[in-house]
């Protein structure tokens, strides 16, 4: 039967682990594998060191600077809500998806790019530039953040 207690790994599936520096007849004393002297058979030397990767990890170019993991703002210009909205429209995230104008999943914000020509609109939950919410505001338009 099969229980917690009997179980076992298939045979020849696990090696034992090699135990080195335990006296001469285990096979791996004295010496222990790293041979006679030299850099090598001291201990303190990394691995890398020791098989030579060190230098080729050091001269290897890596990719400098910082890179953010805060989402960046999808832009939306306020030239293309003229072709996609009517005056009076309320204009949050989930109306700009549906007129394919941005992606969810990001955040997004309304750039002053091109010149808005719908009245009243009223923005809600979206981050608005300062020469954007002069053109809203002028245009008669609300902005609603919460």
């Amino acid at each position: 039967m099969l229980t917690l207690n009997t179980l076992q790994p298939h045979s020849g599936s696990t090696k034992a682990r090699r135990r080195v520096g335990r006296g001469n007849s285990s096979g791996r004393g004295n010496y222990s594998g790293r041979g006679l002297k030299g850099q090598k058979a001291r201990s303190g030397v990394s691995g890398l060191k020791r098989h030579a990767l060190k230098q080729n990890i050091l001269q290897i170019p890596k990719l400098r600077g910082f890179h953010s993991d805060k989402p960046k703002n999808q832009v939306v210009g306020l030239s293309s809500l003229n072709h996609h909205f009517q005056d009076g429209a309320v204009i949050d995230p989930q109306s700009l998806i549906k007129a394919k104008l941005a992606h969810p999943g990001r955040p997004i914000k309304l750039l002053a790019r091109g010149e808005l020509k719908l009245k009243n609109l009223r923005v809600r939950n979206l981050q608005v530039s300062a020469t954007a919410q002069e053109q809203l505001t002028k245009l008669g338009g609300q902005i609603d953040n919460k």
